[in-house]
């Protein structure tokens, strides 16, 4: 059935039910369970932040490594077999590109995720992955809308 399943994260409440929903249907088929975030680029990249010695980029890099940990972390004290990948681009296109280099056989993402101006502005990146990818895509939906930090 499903040898390889994709999580993609951005740390939020949706996100980690996602990985909940494909941990639990790993251990059922003996999946491994590939977790994903993507640092997207663009002009703020390369500010650097007052009084830190670090860009923009590099503390979201910092973030997203968190967020594929914790999550790798609960799938490995549940003996699921976990991958996990830091990108930098587009979400929907990093997305659909490591789908492709692993050949995942689903990708179960959260309902929404972040959210704010720019999903309004762009749309969602589940919306988009969902009507761009030739495989299954199985969205989890979660009831509450807080975001984790």
């Amino acid at each position: 059935m499903y040898d390889r399943l994709l999580v993609p994260t951005d740390g939020s409440n949706h996100a980690d039910a996602a990985a909940t929903k494909a941990f639990a249907l790993a251990t059922a088929i003996d999946a491994t369970v590939h977790v994903l975030c993507v640092v997207e680029t663009g002009p703020l990249g390369s500010i650097d932040l007052p009084g830190d010695t670090e860009s923009a980029e590099s503390v979201f890099a910092d973030r997203a490594r968190g967020f594929v940990d914790r999550i790798a972390d609960r799938g490995r004290d549940r003996d699921v077999a976990v991958e996990t990948e830091i990108r930098e681009g587009v979400p929907v296109r990093e997305i659909l590109d490591y789908a492709d280099e692993i050949d995942a056989d689903a990708i179960v993402m959260g309902s929404r995720g972040r959210g704010g101006i720019s999903r309004m502005m762009l749309g969602s990146v589940t919306d988009a992955v969902t009507r761009h990818s030739d495989r299954d895509v199985i969205v989890v939906g979660h009831g509450d809308d807080e975001q984790r930090a």
